[in-house]
């Protein structure tokens, strides 16, 4: 594993532990010597995150289309930064860039990058680990609603078990290190 994709809030959200948790991350990237990949926002637990990369000496790859550049205010400092036409341009981009996906606390665009790069792997688009920091409980949510989904005969379990989760960034990467993705067809027999 080379890239790490994070996918985080633009805001910090209102607790202090999002912010310990992407600085956490990033010394964690750091030490691995596993680059950043993410949304190239200055602001919030993206701007933090990256920063805390850089200040530690790592490379940080952010991704923005032109429409956002100006919204989010595009980080000056990265290592390098690719500006699409398009946000399907940039999650694209992304994911081709990544080795692997985490997400930090986030609103509805953290969700649906999450969700999308999962749906890519059930239907075996690629075989890279997904997984979440799951700072505080944030995401306990999401993942009773995925067991409701298996529950409900609409998600396979090692489906499911295909989005690693942890309370902390090194415990989520050493679980990155041994991934194997499932095996098992998307659709029922």
């Amino acid at each position: 594993m080379k890239r790490v994709c994070v996918y985080c809030g633009s805001s910090s959200g209102d607790r202090d532990d999002y912010e310990h948790a992407a600085v956490e991350l990033a010394a964690e990237l750091v030490a691995r010597d596993l680059e950043l990949v993410y949304g190239g926002s200055s602001k919030g637990l993206m701007g933090v995150l990256a920063d805390g990369v850089l200040e530690r000496g790592g490379h940080v790859c952010g991704v923005m289309p032109h429409s956002l550049a100006r919204k989010e205010i595009a980080h000056d400092r990265l290592s390098e930064l690719h500006v699409t036409e398009t946000m399907h341009e940039r999650k694209s981009l992304m994911a081709d860039m990544a080795d692997g996906f985490v997400a930090l606390p986030g609103g509805f665009g953290t969700l649906e990058e999450l969700v999308e790069v999962l749906t890519w792997g059930q239907l075996g688009f690629h075989d890279k680990p997904c997984g979440l920091v799951n700072v505080a409980g944030y995401y306990d949510g999401l993942r009773e609603f995925m067991r409701h989904a298996e529950r409900e005969g609409f998600l396979k379990a090692a489906h499911r078990r295909m989005l690693l989760v942890a309370d902390d960034a090194r415990t989520l990467l050493d679980a990155f290190d041994r991934y194997a993705p499932p095996r098992v067809a998307k659709w029922r027999d």
